[in-house]
């Protein structure tokens, strides 16, 4: 079968491209925008693919199309599967019915920590010889690679709450089904598709009342929200993680890179990783749980965290020239960036750190997390904004209170300069976008490179 897949870049399309290929099917798709790291996987993987969403792309035509959430009516690749009648699908109604039927399905879903929960998760499968499916919206340092059918009834899947397609405005989880289900945290996000915190919980009740009875819900003991998803119903045996929780963790470390594990009071091992942050140890928590439901032992998965090499574009490095270190990060909310800084500041301790961020997420585009920026950086020394012209709100205005020395930059150029100017050895720079930042890590890296050259000529 020949599937065309519309929007196959972003992280989730693009990792049904990879099951879809590994099925057998010929696969092919278009997006507007194309970057790594989804780009490179999918080119490795033999997956054509073609820029913008023309028309053509669909001549000869696919036995069935399916359609990314990013797309609308009007779209012209839209237009043309309407108008010529072609078969299409939502991703996920697509992955539920090809993939996830018949398996025991182990869902990570949340405002923040999904990417890393879900591949912490498949990774100790993976290490307990269970050789799960997954799909994950990141591509994991561990499998290389964002998405596999695997070889047992095991399927790992990050459960995002953004609606399918814009034929389903139901959330993507719905479909999935999960017999263990992680809920991570939950605040408000998405601000172009939910009104409100409510309407978000409404969407996760939706999700607990798809689980089993035999099932497993793991979520943290003091998350309000969680709490009150809980209370509108259900039907599940139900796992508490932090503090009060069955999972509870002890910090030997405080940045969070060495921990133990306790269940229900009893010490079950000890996780000493490459991670940092409490939402690392959290996450971990979870994992364990989940891990434990499906009969891993938690000493063989505390030692399975310890040779995990998270995500890539979760505080991975990219670089370091002249002593200046440079992260690529995901975050994309208030609660990610500061959660993110804390991290780094526990584990570097007063080395001078610089945000770089782009508010790129359609709730930033929105100005929807707006009052909560300014604070966001403060474990940072200063703060790099960008502001193209096209963001359509005053975000200089907006951090202009920030506890921490703020530039907003309206071009890639500016950025590079400031930090040229600021980074001295020591520096750790971290930049944050969900989005490909234009290739601003690739161009500050050189950048440094050519100063440092230029220093020691």
């Amino acid at each position: 079968m020949h599937i065309h897949i519309l929007g196959i870049c972003g992280t989730f399309m693009g990792s049904l491209a990879v099951l879809a290929k590994a099925l057998g099917h010929e696969v092919t798709g278009s997006d507007a925008n194309v970057y790594p790291p989804m780009s490179t996987q999918l080119e490795e993987q033999g997956i054509t693919l073609m820029q913008g969403y023309d028309a053509r792309h669909l001549i000869p035509e696919p036995d069935l199309v399916i359609i990314g959430n990013a797309l609308s009516r009007g779209n012209p690749a839209v237009e043309h599967v309407l108008d010529r009648g072609l078969r299409y699908v939502s991703g996920p109604q697509w992955l539920a019915d090809e993939v996830l039927q018949g398996r025991w399905v182990l869902a990570a879903a949340g405002t923040h920590g999904k990417t890393t929960t879900s591949s912490m998760l498949a990774w100790v499968l993976e290490d307990a010889g269970m050789m799960p499916g997954f799909l994950i919206g990141g591509v994991p340092q561990n499998f290389g690679v964002s998405a596999r059918l695997g070889g047992s009834p095991f399927f790992v899947v990050e459960a995002d709450e953004y609606d399918s397609a814009f034929f389903d405005k139901r959330s993507k989880f719905v479909h999935y089904r999960p017999r263990t289900a992680i809920l991570n945290n939950l605040e408000f996000d998405h601000a172009d598709i939910f009104p409100d915190l409510a309407a978000i919980e409404r969407q996760f009740h939706h999700l607990v009342r798809t689980v089993p009875s035999e099932g497993l819900i793991i979520h943290p003991r003091a998350e309000a929200a969680l709490e009150r998803v809980i209370g509108m119903g259900c039907w599940t045996p139900v796992q508490t993680t932090g503090d009060g929780g069955d999972w509870q963790a002890r910090l030997l470390a405080e940045d969070g890179s060495c921990f133990e594990v306790l269940f229900q009071g009893e010490l079950q091992g000890i996780v000493t990783w490459g991670l940092t942050g409490r939402h690392n140890v959290a996450n971990a928590l979870a994992t364990l749980a989940a891990a434990r439901h499906v009969g891993i032992l938690p000493s063989q998965a505390t030692n399975a965290l310890c040779g995990f090499k998270s995500v890539k574009r979760r505080m991975e490095k990219v670089a370091e020239i002249g002593g200046v270190t440079l992260f690529d990060d995901f975050a994309h909310h208030p609660t990610a960036i500061a959660t993110t800084l804390e991290g780094l500041r526990k584990r570097v301790g007063s080395a001078p750190i610089i945000a770089v961020i782009e508010p790129r997420s359609n709730s930033m585009k929105l100005g929807a997390h707006r009052d909560g920026l300014a604070e966001s950086v403060a474990l940072a020394d200063q703060a790099i904004w960008y502001a193209p012209a096209s963001l359509g709100w005053d975000l200089a205005a907006t951090v202009a209170g920030s506890p921490v020395a703020t530039t907003v930059c309206d071009s890639l150029e500016a950025i590079i300069a400031k930090v040229k100017s600021d980074a001295v050895p020591g520096t750790q720079v971290v930049i944050m976008s969900n989005g490909g930042f234009g290739g601003l890590h690739t161009k500050l890296a050189a950048a440094l490179a050519a100063a440092l050259a230029d220093a020691l000529a």
